[in-house]
């Protein structure tokens, strides 16, 4: 450790730091452009000039060393001229358009002009003009002669996103921010470009010109997509979602989130929104009240327990739903005497020996791994926020090894990349397994082909270093033999001091295991309930069969009644019901994320229209048919029911199937922005290039 004098004050910094680092432990604001604790130093703005005493100098805070027994102030007449000179400089050739700036009110430039600013410029030259630039569907590019040459924006790209989309032409006046040879942005994080921005150059393109920063209410939420959870927060005027921004958890998302998760809120507001209950008649849809529509569901599923038994009765329930509302979907199933509930909608492999599937490790700890094996998953666009942890984790000099169908381009230099066809992921598996028995001098778990090149530079990198993850992606997870890969998983990782985990689908992957959505008691599972057509009553929950079941939906065109919960008007071919329920923005419940950590939240606009909350749907369906059990009055009641108290002891990737390398059917998996309806209903996501390439 090395101690400053701050200020006065002393301070105790790791050697190695910057006199920026020391003023962010000490508590004492440096204005500053450039700097983010986040990125690496460029010290291009000059804002955060300080006074170091024998210095000849004003020096940069953000790239001075710390040196023992060193002196900073950073308030004397010597730092404040220096730091107002700069911001003269920077504002020599801004433009004066902060009454029509989108970045008003949040802009660090306008903030710090106040204090460091002059009242008047003695520049009377024309200020340059920067022509805009169209980099897609959702970052604007049309006020670039805003533009500080902060590059924020840049680092980003390099060091976070993995890719170098943006980068800086020219010299002096004349220099830019630009695309290379006028491409767009393409990457799953670039909105995060936006937040990084320090003035009103990158703005939010679905967002611009629809509010004024200082009209929006901020209110905090979790993202409903994939299994990392992020933080959000979700900005809202007159009851209606504008803009979603991350909510800083270093624990889960950082200050990070996925564009999937900033800029799916269009779907929120668009016109396929289901705000009434609907019922088919005559072929037509007619729109009925609330209850109407519940007594027709209720007394459907009376007469089809009553003339076929309650294991006519099943759900399909979408992992995206909430830990409160999957709860109250399996216990309605279960009140009425029916197994037939799963949450497992794109999975092929059912085998499940009641322990909850998950990360295996913490989602943090993905950043400090030296070596993770990635099995059947690309979480570059999967799981874009874990790929970014183990980004970080490969910049610090990780092995990142791979066993997957193609090569893909994650952003990030994989070791070892073991190509092959996904039928054969097990038999791929088990020749890793075998090098790792070869080279251990113990005996293989099977006879296997342990000389493969791949196989063999896999177990060399495994029985190496230190802190170690394996890790299976979606495509693992939907596998056709998914038992038979996590059962290699796991002998690999016994031998090599490996964690094993699920990167995970969806935002309640977990949750639904937690709270018991899926089959009991023999029921059926999804790839029954969608092709065995037995049933003659299906409830599909937040469900798009044709989207989300990669199992059809042959089978529940039989169905004598299928009812459709969702907030969007869907399945009108196969339901004879549909119930508007409300998105996660308009009710309070709760995500389990891949790594185990219950997130709860509150809604944050109120439903719209006629929609309701789905637990309370599901409970009133439950209190008219007398079940028992479904007495619940608010939504923590529902939560205690449905969470364990510890849900750690509840999670275990143990597996004792038997491992069968025989050829299995390709998985079936969803691109980045077809994951869930949210998604695939947001106009500026399915404008994307990963959209209209499918990923």
């Amino acid at each position: 450790m090395v101690e400053i004098e701050l200020d006065g004050k002393k301070v105790e910094v790791l050697e190695g730091s910057m006199v920026m680092h020391a003023a962010e432990k000490a508590g004492t604001f440096i204005p500053h452009f450039c700097y983010h604790k986040k990125l690496s130093i460029a010290a291009n703005c000059r804002m955060c000039l300080v006074d170091v005493e024998k210095a000849p100098k004003p020096m940069p805070a953000c790239a001075t060393p710390v040196t023992q027994g060193m002196i900073v102030r950073t308030h004397t007449d010597k730092a404040v001229k220096a730091q107002k000179s700069v911001m003269e400089f920077l504002l020599i050739n801004h433009p004066l358009d902060c009454p029509i700036c989108d970045q008003g009110g949040e802009c660090q430039l306008q903030d710090l002009a106040v204090g460091y600013g002059g009242s008047a410029s003695r520049y009377e030259e024309e200020k340059r003009v920067v022509f805009h630039k169209d980099v897609g569907p959702l970052i604007s590019m049309e006020e670039m002669s805003r533009c500080i040459h902060c590059t924020r924006c840049v680092r980003f790209g390099q060091e976070i996103a993995g890719s170098m989309e943006l980068g800086m032409s020219h010299r002096g006046e004349h220099s830019e921010i630009e695309t290379f040879v006028g491409a767009t942005v393409d990457s799953e994080l670039s909105g995060n470009m936006i937040d990084l921005c320090p003035v009103g150059a990158l703005t939010s393109k679905p967002f611009r010109y629809s509010a004024r920063t200082w009209e929006l209410s901020r209110r905090k939420s979790v993202s409903p997509h994939d299994a990392t959870g992020a933080n959000l927060i979700v900005q809202v005027k007159n009851h209606r979602v504008m803009r979603v921004v991350p909510l800083e958890n270093e624990s889960v998302n950082e200050c990070w989130i996925a564009d999937r998760d900033r800029f799916s809120y269009e779907a929120l507001n668009g016109e396929d929104r289901l705000t009434q209950p609907m019922l088919k008649q005559g072929g037509e849809w007619k729109t009925v009240d609330w209850t109407t529509a519940l007594e027709y569901v209720a007394n459907g599923l009376r007469q089809v327990k009553t003339e076929h038994g309650a294991q006519a009765i099943g759900t399909l329930a979408s992992p995206h739903s909430t830990a409160e509302e999957l709860f109250l979907a399996a216990s309605l199933m279960g009140g009425l005497g029916s197994g037939n509930i799963d949450a497992r909608l794109r999975a092929a492999d059912f085998q499940h020996d009641g322990g909850v599937r998950w990360l295996g490790t913490s989602i943090a700890s993905l950043s400090e791994l030296q070596r993770a094996f990635v099995i059947g998953g690309n979480p570059r666009k999967d799981q874009p926020l874990l790929g970014q942890r183990l980004r970080q984790a490969a910049r610090r000099g990780a092995h990142i090894l791979s066993l997957n169908e193609q090569r893909a381009d994650w952003a990030m230099s994989v070791h070892t990349f073991y190509q092959a066809a996904a039928a054969g992921w097990v038999q791929a598996l088990a020749d890793v397994a075998a090098a790792v028995a070869q080279a251990k001098g113990v005996s293989p778990l099977m006879a296997c082909n342990a000389e493969q090149a791949q196989a063999q530079a896999i177990a060399q990198s495994l029985l190496s270093g230190e802190r170690k993850a394996i890790l299976l992606g979606n495509a693992a997870a939907h596998h056709a033999k998914a038992s038979s890969l996590l059962a290699l998983a796991n002998w690999i990782a016994q031998q090599t001091g490996a964690t094993v985990g699920f990167l995970g689908e969806a935002a309640n992957t977990v949750g639904a295991q937690l709270v018991g959505a899926l089959p009991a008691n023999g029921g059926l599972n999804a790839a029954q309930i969608a092709q065995s057509g037995s049933l003659k009553a299906v409830l599909l929950l937040n469900t798009e069969p044709g989207a989300d079941n990669a199992h059809g939906t042959d089978g529940l065109a039989k169905a004598d009644m299928v009812v459709t919960l969702s907030p969007f008007k869907t399945n009108l071919d196969i339901s004879d019901v549909l119930l508007p329920i409300s998105p996660f923005t308009e009710t309070a419940g709760t995500f389990v994320n891949t790594e185990g950590r219950a997130q709860s939240f509150h809604g944050v606009v109120r439903p719209l229209g006629e929609t309701r909350p789905g637990w309370k749907v599901l409970r009133v369906l439950g209190t008219m048919l007398g079940l028992p059990n479904f007495g619940f009055d608010t939504i923590e009641e529902v939560r205690a029911a449905a969470l364990p108290v510890d849900i750690t002891a509840r999670l275990s990737n143990a597996c004792t199937a038997a491992v069968d390398v025989s050829p299995a059917a390709t998985p079936v998996t969803a691109s980045i922005y077809q994951l869930d309806g949210l998604v695939r209903r947001a106009p500026s996501l399915q404008a994307t290039a990963d959209a209209k390439g499918g990923c």
